[in-house]
């Protein structure tokens, strides 16, 4: 679906690290989820699939309720469509999307112990059918060592959506001489205070796998001051690229950085402001966490993630064969 491709970069890096393992196929929706019509559509394509066993990995977690419980893993991201919405709406997507695809799945697999924390508040779900595996880090993702431009950095900032918190991420750059690269369709309330802010910035859209990596090692630093994440994937992948990182000192985010980040409350703009300034200003500390930030990437290797995904298959196969 335009706009909501990490899913797909993630479970593709899986996939290829369990093909050594066993026989994958990927199997994709004929129907974006955006009515009941096209939910029903989906949900008669699953039923006719027939495989040993079944693995739904994008958003589209009702697709377990066509397929056999004993057989089905869920992996479920984060519950950020539940912040979005309120009343009789709120309360059917928790249904479909959570308390009914969770309790007919035989295992739960979640990104981070904070997405774990939420889906055990929303459906109260035993922990014990919940496995934690991070995502792994993009192997089109490269370093390629570049001069830190402490004169006037750029700053590369991912994402649009609300809990991006692009807003407070403008107002704290007004006044430092730097540039800004967002990835994402930039709101019109937004692109309005860049431009009466003078902030010089470069708006990229749908970038490919190569334009990405790339737009990481033309960064001097990537600008993550999100409200909210399931994991935050952004932040591995620069420590990767050998970038500096600035995110929030928020669950996931602190503990998928590993302390190779400036961490800041993304809720204040001066913190935000102040976290900037010292890794544009103090070459020590920036290098200090780049040098953590490669030590910690290693946690996120592709093979190592998919050999906790082939467990669970195993545990699910094993458990059907009793």
């Amino acid at each position: 679906m335009p706009h909501f491709f990490s899913i797909e970069k993630v479970f593709f890096a899986v996939a290829d690290g369990l093909q050594r393992k066993m026989t994958i196929r990927k199997v994709f929706l004929p129907h974006h989820t955006s009515s009941i019509r096209n939910v029903i559509s989906n949900l008669i394509f699953a039923r006719k699939q027939k495989d040993s066993l079944y693995h739904v990995t994008g958003d589209v977690h009702y697709l377990v309720l066509s397929l056999p419980s004993r057989r089905s893993i869920l992996t479920i991201h984060d519950c950020v469509f539940l912040h979005r919405h309120r009343g009789i709406k709120k309360w059917f997507l928790q249904k479909l999307f959570l308390t009914w695809p969770v309790r007919h799945s035989q295992v739960i697999t979640t990104i981070s112990d904070q997405s774990k924390k939420e889906i055990i508040e929303y459906t109260g779900c035993s922990p014990d059918k919940i496995r934690v595996i991070n995502n792994p880090v993009s192997q089109h993702i490269y370093f390629k060592a570049k001069e830190f431009n402490a004169s006037k950095p750029l700053l590369l900032f991912l994402g649009s959506t609300p809990n991006k918190n692009l807003p407070r991420s403008i107002e704290a750059i007004k006044g430092v001489d730097c540039a800004i690269h967002i990835v994402g369709i930039i709101p019109g309330a937004e692109k309005a205070m860049l431009e009466e802010y003078s902030i010089e910035y470069v708006n990229s859209v749908n970038l490919s796998e190569k334009e990405l990596a790339d737009a990481f090692y033309e960064a001097d630093l990537l600008f993550f001051p999100t409200l909210y994440e399931g994991f935050g994937l952004p932040i591995i992948e620069a420590q990767k690229a050998g970038r500096a990182v600035l995110t929030s000192n928020l669950s996931p985010m602190k503990e998928v950085a590993g302390g190779g980040a400036c961490l800041v409350d993304p809720n204040d703009i001066p913190s935000i402001q102040q976290g900037l300034l010292k890794l544009i200003n103090d070459h020590n500390f920036r290098n200090e966490l780049v040098q953590i930030a490669f030590q910690n990437v290693r946690r996120f290797e592709v093979d190592r993630i998919a050999a906790e995904y082939l467990k669970v298959y195993e545990e699910v196969s094993n458990n059907n064969q009793n």
